[in-house]
C-alpha cells in the first residue's frame, strides 16, 4: 500500500507540467500609479513653489496646466486607450 502511494506520487511528479503562460502583470499599472503618485506630487509642488517665489506667475500658470494634463493622462484609468481610439476614429482608422 505504501509502495503504491510512493509510486503514484513519483509518477505524478514525473509528469511534465505546462510552462507558465507568462509574466503576471495584473495590477502593475495600479502599483506604478501608487508608487509614482507621491513622487509626482512632490516634484510638482517644489517646482510650483519655485515659480511662485521667483514671481514668475506666467510660468507658474503654464506649469500648473501642464502638470494637471500629465496627471490626468497618467492617473485616470484607461484615458490613453480611450484617447487613442478617439483619434483613430477621427482619422477613419478602424481597429480591432
Amino acid at each position: 500500500m505504501i509502495l503504491k502511494t510512493i509510486l503514484l506520487s513519483v509518477m505524478d511528479l514525473a509528469q511534465p507540467s505546462a510552462p507558465p503562460a507568462g509574466v503576471n502583470t495584473e495590477g502593475l499599472a495600479d502599483f506604478l500609479r501608487k508608487f509614482f503618485a507621491p513622487l509626482f506630487l512632490v516634484v510638482v509642488s517644489v517646482v510650483a513653489l519655485f515659480f511662485l517665489f521667483t514671481r514668475e506667475i506666467t510660468r507658474f500658470v503654464q506649469f500648473i496646466i501642464l502638470a494637471v494634463a500629465i496627471g490626468v493622462i497618467f492617473y485616470v484609468p484607461n484615458i490613453i486607450e480611450v484617447t487613442a481610439k478617439a483619434i483613430a476614429g477621427a482619422l477613419g482608422i478602424t481597429g480591432g
